[in-house]
């Protein structure tokens, strides 16, 4: 017996599109989630979020890690903090309303990795952002921005 897409039931074409877009829109609301959560007061007003990144970045078991935060984010802790932020919430936007998604995509798989890379003792942490690497990487190889996007409206990348 040969079984083809029609007898198997799979997804149509445009389908397969929508559902690539609620991923994309899921990740979204994951950053927006993310984003949140934070105390912005503490974040943006004392940098209480990258003062418990250096006391993670101090102790780290990679050495390179305590010299980069030291040099690149301790001194700058409230505009640090800010990028942090905002840019959760850049992408979460981004992604729900799939603007620049490709973009947003990138980035926040480097966001991500960054996170990871700073959190790696702590594995409660890597799951999340192992599971939003990989989403991000799904959404952006289906071109999630096909439907459903600001990106497809103004025929943005293809979409």
């Amino acid at each position: 017996m040969h079984l083809t897409a029609a007898s198997t039931n799979l997804l149509t074409a445009t389908q397969y599109a929508y559902w690539m877009a609620v991923l994309r829109i899921g990740l979204g609301a994951w950053w927006l989630k993310s984003f949140a959560h934070k105390d912005l007061g503490g974040w943006l007003k004392r940098g209480s979020g990258i003062e418990w990144g250096g006391s993670v970045a101090e102790k780290h078991k990679w050495g390179f890690v305590k010299t980069g935060f030291d040099k690149v984010v301790r001194p700058h802790p409230i505009p640090m903090a800010y990028v942090v932020v905002f840019s959760e919430l850049a992408l979460g936007l981004g992604l729900v309303l799939g603007f620049l998604t490709p973009v947003a995509l990138v980035a926040g798989i480097l966001l991500n990795l960054l996170y990871f890379v700073l959190m790696i003792n702590d594995w409660a942490e890597q799951g999340q952002n192992l599971m939003m690497i990989l989403a991000a990487v799904v959404a952006l190889g289906t071109k999630s921005w096909a439907v459903l996007s600001l990106d497809h409206l103004f025929h943005l990348f293809g979409g």
